[in-house]
């Protein structure tokens, strides 16, 4: 079913718009929460609840790409978990890698300091990874979007994991320049 079908269903509050949705986009999720949390029932858990967080946002929203859509949805909801599940211990895998590579990246602060950066930082990384070339902004979407390891980056790029490792670092740099240039750092 196309992507539109299913908007208008969601905006029309018709129940059949999750199962068509979850048929369409169940594993596509599942991959993303999979690769954060590492764990067969909390990642589906993560696909139920965004699941349920596109029907409490669709409407007022009206997704552009769907599929993007429920990809954040799914891996906030993934982050989310991960945060609650390590609140007293650093664990490892590889989103909690990835997020420690971005810390360097990223303003701390309180609570509620983050809360009102947050929305400004997203347009602002989102603005970035625009403005990179095609493939630093493919890379740097698989590591700190998808949490796929440097390994999988490499293999899916034909590149060698030090060239991987090499671009997200200065990926990372020239990001923590356009943060500090955008003064958000």
């Amino acid at each position: 079913m196309e992507d539109e079908k299913i908007i208008e269903m969601f905006f029309n509050r018709d129940s059949s718009a999750l199962r068509e949705t979850e048929q369409k986009y169940n594993r596509y999720m599942y991959s993303v929460t999979h690769r954060i949390l590492g764990n067969h029932e909390d990642a589906e858990e993560c696909v139920n609840d965004a699941l349920l967080s596109a029907w409490n946002s669709i409407p007022p929203q009206r997704p552009v790409v769907l599929r993007s859509f429920l990809a954040r949805l799914a891996r906030n909801h993934a982050i989310n978990r991960r945060k609650a599940s390590t609140a007293d211990k650093r664990g490892g895998g590889e989103a909690a890698l990835a997020i420690e590579e971005l810390e360097e990246c990223i303003p701390g602060g309180s609570e509620t300091e983050a809360e009102v950066m947050a929305e400004a930082l997203d347009q602002a990384i989102r603005s970035f990874v625009r403005e990179l070339p095609a493939r630093e902004g493919n890379l740097f979407t698989r590591r700190y979007f998808f949490a796929e390891s440097v390994k999988e980056i490499a293999e899916r790029y034909d590149l060698k994991q030090n060239n991987v490792s090499v671009i997200l670092n200065r990926t990372r740099k020239k990001l923590r320049e356009y943060l500090t240039k955008n003064r958000l750092l």
